[in-house]
């Protein structure tokens, strides 16, 4: 297979599709302004052609901040996209398209992916999702996209997860996540006081939030949302551990940006060496795939505002294209097959 990635800086979808022809699969990712726009062009131009988009940034070896992205997968895959609708209430509804779409395009777990782009409520989202896939060994990788809304095949959606099942006729593909974090100290935690629907954080072994963090790391009310791109929480899930990130503080609670529930044990992370982190990680997929057609990334907002102000976005976008085809985009949330991440990046590879 391959993978076309054609942008506009200044949001001109014509300039972002010229040079492709005969997609099998497309993803776009657009600005606010533009995004519904975008939308309908995009089906005018290849009607039929299974497409998800969402609203964020994208990139190839540079990154497109407030224009148009288009990335492509054509010569040797089959692609199949959908919505599951109503995620913040009962996205379990609409599972039967899921399941109908598993068997159109004849999904395995050693061939075929799960790309999603959702609109919110992604942990709620992805059990529901996996609860179809893990039965096939199926992976998942995708993100949170901007202002609530996403499309799928020429059609705009709120309060919904678009999501599309990609196999690769070509070879095997492998999902991976990449954590530039270490535990800090030996610091755990037992949260309560939460409020699941607004992603509050109230009191950690018993004592508020905000002290807790403001007393370790000696911070201030103002330094806590800078803090996080340093020191996020983690959520113990097994052997690994998701990213918690801080959006706001919330009175004496935390607010995150994703949910919390009470009697989950937590950890204080801090930043690792993320370049050599990196470099292990292409390494990996290196070792795994001598021979790669694409890599399909996404990640986090604060990923690239952490990479940016320490001046190696742009030598990390450099770094991934030494892979081959790399093309991504910048979300505000990750997923890996049911888990819900922050500040994490998160991949698919192609043979």
């Amino acid at each position: 297979m391959k993978q076309f990635f054609g942008m506009s800086q200044n949001g001109n979808l014509e300039e972002a599709l010229r040079g492709l022809n005969k997609p099998q699969f497309i993803m776009l990712l657009s600005n606010s302004r533009q995004f519904e726009a975008h939308v309908k062009a995009l089906e005018k131009h290849f009607p039929g052609v299974p497409s998800i988009g969402c609203i964020g940034m994208s990139y190839q070896t540079r990154i497109v901040e407030n224009g148009v992205g288009v990335v492509a997968f054509l010569d040797g895959v089959s692609a199949v996209a959908n919505v599951l609708e109503q995620v913040s209430t009962m996205p379990v509804k609409y599972i039967h398209r899921l399941e109908q779409d598993v068997q159109t395009v004849g999904a395995s777990s050693q061939n075929t992916v799960c790309i999603d782009f959702c609109a919110g409520n992604d942990a709620c989202v992805l059990t529901t999702i996996y609860t179809v896939l893990q039965k096939r060994g199926i992976s998942l990788m995708g993100g949170t996209g901007d202002q609530g809304k996403v499309s799928a095949n020429g059609q705009i959606y709120e309060d919904a997860v678009a999501y599309a099942l990609v196999r690769n006729h070509g070879g095997r593909i492998k999902t991976y996540k990449e954590n530039i974090y270490h535990q800090l100290g030996d610091y755990r935690f037992i949260a309560s006081d939460t409020d699941r629907s607004n992603y509050i954080l109230g009191s950690l072994n018993g004592k508020p939030a905000k002290q807790v963090y403001k007393s370790i790391l000696h911070v201030t009310d103002e330094e806590i949302l800078t803090r996080t791109f340093q020191n996020p929480f983690g959520k113990l899930n097994g052997d690994d551990t998701c990213i918690i990130s801080i959006k706001e503080v919330k009175g004496n609670a935390l607010a995150c940006f994703r949910q919390v529930n009470d009697s989950d044990v937590l950890l204080l992370l801090e930043l690792g060496d993320y370049r050599a982190i990196a470099q292990d990680t292409i390494r990996q997929i290196c070792q795994d795939f001598p021979r790669r057609s694409a890599i399909f990334s996404v990640n986090c907002l604060f990923r690239y505002k952490l990479f940016s102000e320490h001046g190696y976005m742009q030598g990390y976008l450099q770094d991934m294209a030494a892979l081959g085809s790399h093309a991504g985009f910048v979300g505000y949330g990750e997923h890996y097959n049911n888990r819900f991440v922050n500040q994490s990046m998160t991949c698919v590879v192609f043979e």
